[in-house]
């Protein structure tokens, strides 16, 4: 197992020194799953009371990988080059299936930010989906690949190419 490199050598918890590093160009992707009934994926198509609850969860989705450094106490804040969010209605699930790119040139990658992305995309759904749909489940928050820095490119068994 490799080391743990948010702690520092006397146990603290320590942001990493990423002063020496190196700018790369830095992609990563990320995906979710909100399993809904199939009466909830009926009511997206058709709208509800909220709005179009596609594109507001797109829209906090980007907002929230803007805001990573300020959720995650030892995440460095990044300039982002891009964030791209896609919310897709998927029969097999059922529900959505939330994917986000999120790119940068740094010293230090965006695994984080395309994770929150997704999550906060689908606590949104969630949220305005709620009064049709409690029982619905937020699952299988992962990292599918990611491209650049020192460690290089990395894929997901089953993950996209």
């Amino acid at each position: 197992m490799s080391k743990l490199t948010h702690i520092g050598p006397d146990g603290t918890p320590r942001m990493v020194d990423i002063a020496g590093k190196a700018v790369t160009s830095r992609v990563a992707v990320a995906e979710g799953l909100l399993q809904t009934r199939s009466e909830t994926i009926d009511l997206i198509r058709q709208g509800t009371k909220k709005g179009d609850v596609i594109s507001v969860a797109t829209l906090a989705g980007i907002m929230g990988a803007k805001r990573t450094a300020d959720l995650i106490p030892l995440c460095h804040p990044l300039p982002l080059s891009g964030v791209d969010v896609e919310i897709e209605i998927d029969e097999n699930i059922p529900g959505l299936r939330v994917t986000a790119t999120v790119r940068t040139d740094g010293k230090t990658g965006v695994e984080m930010e395309a994770l929150i992305a997704v999550t906060v995309a689908c606590l949104t759904l969630y949220d305005m989906l709620k009064a049709a749909d409690r029982g619905m489940v937020i699952t299988a928050v992962r990292l599918l690949r990611k491209s650049g820095g020192a460690s290089g490119d990395w894929v997901a068994e089953g993950g996209v190419e």
